[in-house]
């Protein structure tokens, strides 16, 4: 059976204070960038909107942290995970759990999205 968190705190919690402390600071990232972003669940993972509209999500797991900012939000930033070899697919990027997460990068995707989503409501 899943889990079902009720919010980002409760998700937050399940993990070892090191990772924690990773996924706070990502956290603290999204909402330092990003005006108002709504905080929620989607697809048992931390999420957030932005102007009603998905933004990006991020989970942790055993060897790493998941960062979804969409497809567009992946093709932008290949360049970088190529650099710094980190692990991508479609839609994902995989910080591995025993670096510093690239708070610079991911405050750039979310700019991205932003920007994405703000060009679609124009």
């Amino acid at each position: 059976m899943k889990n079902t968190f009720k919010n980002i705190n409760e998700y937050i919690l399940l993990f070892p204070d090191e990772v924690q402390q990773k996924l706070l600071e990502l956290r603290e990232t999204i909402h330092r960038t990003v005006p108002d972003p709504e905080e929620y669940i989607g697809y048992q993972m931390p999420a957030f909107k932005y102007k009603g509209k998905p933004l990006v999500y991020f989970a942790g797991y055993k060897k790493h942290i998941g960062f979804y900012p969409g497809p567009e939000g992946i093709k932008a930033f290949e360049k970088d995970f190529r650099e710094k070899e980190y692990t991508y697919s479609k839609g994902a990027v995989q910080f591995p759990i025993d670096q510093d997460i690239p708070m610079e990068l991911v405050q750039k995707m979310a700019e991205f999205r932003m920007n994405e989503i703000d060009q679609k409501k124009s």
